[in-house]
């Protein structure tokens, strides 16, 4: 067997090892230390916390990972398409005031609390059934992106529904793991 052979043989071996490591530390909730540790979990304090918490959190770290992502693109497209459609002074012009003045409510309770503050844009200070409304009350800015406006606000509020166990620290039951998997993959089909 040449050198390239082996090395590639190697490289298999050691990935079929692997996978069998991780299926086991999986299934037996332990930690061999293979992998590089976040920074919090290289805190003392951490490994206070009962396992079925840091199992938990594990599980549910993948779920925040992708409404994360999922909420933070509805947001950048709402800003984007509402800027080239009403241009620079869309907020006052085209958000209900009920909503523009919970949202400045949220960025002066923010400013009070002495903590960073997380954004720049109006927007972010909004709830997920706020940014709905937005759209639904500017529905032109959005038509010749979405198919239809009924299964947008459809979607938005299934999604708006997952989002509480998500954000408020709760396991996500085993359908409606499936049921965030589906919304999103609406949530895509609705740009087609």
């Amino acid at each position: 067997m040449d050198i390239e052979a082996r090395i590639k043989l190697f490289v298999l071996s050691n990935s079929l090892a692997e996978d069998s490591l991780d299926k086991i530390e999986e299934e037996i909730d332990i930690d061999l230390g293979r992998k590089a540790k976040e920074e919090i979990k290289e805190q003392d304090y951490y490994k206070q916390f009962d396992s079925s918490f840091r199992k938990e959190a594990r599980e549910m770290g993948k779920h925040y990972e992708v409404f994360y992502c999922l909420e933070t693109s509805i947001r950048s497209l709402v800003l984007q398409l509402m800027l080239e459609k009403f241009g620079e002074n869309w907020w006052d012009l085209k958000v209900k005031e009920d909503i523009r003045r919970n949202a400045d409510g949220n960025i002066k309770r923010e400013a009070e609390s002495g903590f960073t503050q997380r954004s720049e844009r109006k927007i972010d200070y909004t709830t997920f059934g706020e940014l709905t409304e937005i759209v639904k009350a500017n529905w032109e800015a959005f038509e010749n992106l979405f198919r239809n406006e009924r299964a947008f606000i459809k979607i938005m509020s299934s999604l708006n529904q997952l989002r509480g166990p998500i954000a408020h620290c709760c396991p996500l039951a085993e359908d409606e793991v499936v049921r965030l998997n589906l919304a999103v993959k609406d949530w895509f089909r609705l740009m087609e």
